[in-house]
């Protein structure tokens, strides 16, 4: 063994601690590893940065980046909420999640289906007041678990079917077809569904994200509402509308003419022109604002009809200009391009017409600002931006055609292989500037670098494994212990070794380890090819152990508030599973 493969051997060592142990955190910890290996010449400076180079990188960054146009324009909420709307509890959620995700990711690329679905799923969490960390990884493994059924479902598929292609070992091999992959992919898909639904789910770890752990300090406003002429609401009762049970608001007060209902009962018909008053949390006023149905919020008149506006919560100064005054006297809309939903005030909450409050220090306002606001407010003293709530934009037919029409015509083009998927996102982010469905500063806002570094240093890390030769040694030492097993136990063998490597250095590389040696097993024991062909691709693309083994499991990592051995005591069970019934299968068809 040389110096440099004890040098990796010893960086690898300590990357598995540190990232089980949570050492130093994960950036830092493939940061230093990379430095080591740089320092002791295992790698040069133009291996190291590699990886930045990488189009892998460049497509999962430009993936992220339209999964958050489409959280910021709220283009999908319609479609997911008709799917959504029957779950009524948690684990409904995840099974409803998991049942779309999975059948779609065997035909479309799973990476832009969990950036695209990742701003959902933390919505979900928050609507049925679980942690996110709940459903992050069932989101990827569902990705991945479909992915796995076809041959364009997953990347690592085709790259197999390419090697098969250019291989010079055996002669003449076909191409594998779009549903080689279908006899183990499909029962996998149902097994490991079951799987993340059950016991997936006990393992699963409870901890929050970062914004979930910020302490809950959101206000209870009292918000007013109003019966329109033409609301479809008039005749029924309250419990036929649907609004004695809305997330996080409580209707306890009608004003109808002269007569004051409070405890509302259930069978109250509601009339045109009954002002409704709500009590709820900031998030839940935000929501009320954008989905309300029927019921018009008198304070927010035609300001609802901007294309784009932010439900923001500000506090009036000590020392504020509008102190004794009222937001209409002040002509507040026409300053700050924002007009007052609610107001809180020292515990108390304020009710009638927000535009004839005097206003006093310390007030909180819950507004529904406009495109100009952001510009307006930052010379002022007169008051404070606690927080922003949420965030609307009305793209319109044309841009909505693009976003969505754009989207699928770049997946699905790059999928039949007319155009690069790189190149298609390229000129899809592009035109979306362009065309202001999207603005250049909240693409920036978007990045994230810390999953960059992870990205690109990984592969520094596998490009330096096969460098030195201890992916080959791995590689040889695991199928020299299962050959004399026969048939079925190199088959375990390749599965597993395949495995291992996929999680730490990349599914693509241990690929291009394991397929020339799978194949010379298969020629030596003069057995069928195929089985040894597919269990490769099945070892590397069904990739749950590690964050770092798939794109999608990265994806998840952070805003799922996961650790490292989160992933190996959820997705180790489901590799054996998946190794097992591979195998099985691949035996009763083939031998």
């Amino acid at each position: 063994m040389t110096f440099d493969a004890i040098i990796v051997i010893i960086v690898l060592l300590f990357l598995v601690i540190s990232l089980y142990k949570e050492i130093v955190g994960p950036t830092m910890t493939f940061i230093i590893a990379v430095i080591v290996l740089g320092m002791t010449h295992v790698l040069d400076p133009s291996e190291i940065i590699d990886g930045f180079s990488n189009e892998q990188i460049a497509i999962i960054i430009m993936l992220l980046l339209l999964g958050d146009i489409y959280r910021r324009t709220s283009v999908l909420d319609i479609f997911f909420d008709w799917i959504f709307k029957g779950a009524k509890t948690m684990k409904s959620f995840t099974a409803r999640m998991m049942l779309i995700v999975a059948p779609m990711s065997a035909f479309l690329n799973n990476t832009p289906l969990v950036a695209l679905m990742m701003p959902y799923v933390h919505t979900g969490a928050q609507r049925h007041k679980a942690s996110v960390s709940k459903l992050m990884i069932p989101l990827s493994f569902a990705a991945i678990l479909g992915g796995c059924t076809t041959l364009i479902g997953t990347s690592t598929n085709l790259i197999v079917n390419g090697l098969v292609t250019d291989q010079k070992i055996i002669p003449n091999l076909p191409e594998l077809n779009i549903f080689d992959f279908t006899a183990v992919g499909l029962p996998m898909l149902i097994i490991g569904i079951i799987y993340l639904l059950t016991v997936g789910q006990k393992l699963l770890p409870d901890n929050k994200s970062v914004i979930d752990k910020i302490p809950d300090i959101s206000r209870e406003y009292i918000v007013e509402g109003r019966i329109k002429g033409n609301s479809s609401l008039i005749g029924k009762t309250i419990a036929e509308a649907g609004l004695r049970n809305l997330e996080g608001l409580f209707l306890f007060e009608i004003l109808r003419e002269n007569i004051r209902i409070t405890a509302v009962p259930n069978d109250t018909i509601l009339l045109e022109e009954d002002i409704l008053l709500f009590t709820g949390n900031t998030k839940a006023i935000a929501d009320f604002v954008k989905s309300r149905k029927g019921i018009e919020i008198p304070s927010v008149g035609m300001f609802s009809r901007k294309k784009n506006t932010e439900v923001l919560e500000i506090v009036i100064s000590h020392n504020s200009s509008l102190k004794g005054k009222t937001l209409k006297e002040v002509n507040f809309r026409a300053k700050f391009d924002a007009t007052a939903i609610a107001i809180h005030r020292n515990g108390e909450t304020i009710a009638g017409k927000i535009g004839s409050v005097e206003l006093k220090p310390g007030d909180a306002v819950l507004l529904l600002a406009g495109t100009y606001f952001e510009d307006r407010y930052k010379d002022t003293t007169d008051f404070y931006l606690i927080s922003r709530i949420k965030e609307f934009r009305r793209l319109g037919f044309a841009r909505t055609t693009l976003l969505v029409g754009g989207t699928v015509a770049v997946i699905l083009l790059s999928a039949i292989g007319l155009i690069k998927l790189f190149n298609g996102l390229l000129v899809l982010l592009a035109a979306l500037v362009l065309f202001k469905v999207t603005r250049p500063k909240d693409l920036i806002k978007s990045v994230d670098y810390d999953l960059i570094l992870i990205i690109a240093l990984s592969l520094a890390l596998g490009t330096a494994m096969i460098k030195t030769g201890v992916a080959d040694m791995f590689a040889h030492a695991i199928i020299s212990v299962f050959k004399p097993l026969g048939t079925i136990g190199i088959l375990a063998g390749i599965y597993l070794i395949t495995a291992v490597l996929a999680a730490f250095i990349t599914n693509k590389a241990a690929v291009a380890v394991i397929f020339p040696v799978s194949l010379t097993l298969a020629l030596s024991l003069k057995a069928d090819v195929m089985p040894f062909i597919l269990v490769v691709a099945y070892a590397a693309a069904a990739n749950f152990m590690t964050p770092i083994g798939y794109q999608t499991n990265l994806m998840v990592y952070g805003p799922g508030g996961y650790k490292f051995k989160d992933f190996l005591r959820v997705g180790t069970p489901l590799t054996i599973i998946y190794m097992v019934v591979t195998i099985t299968i691949l035996s009763l068809i083939y031998f």
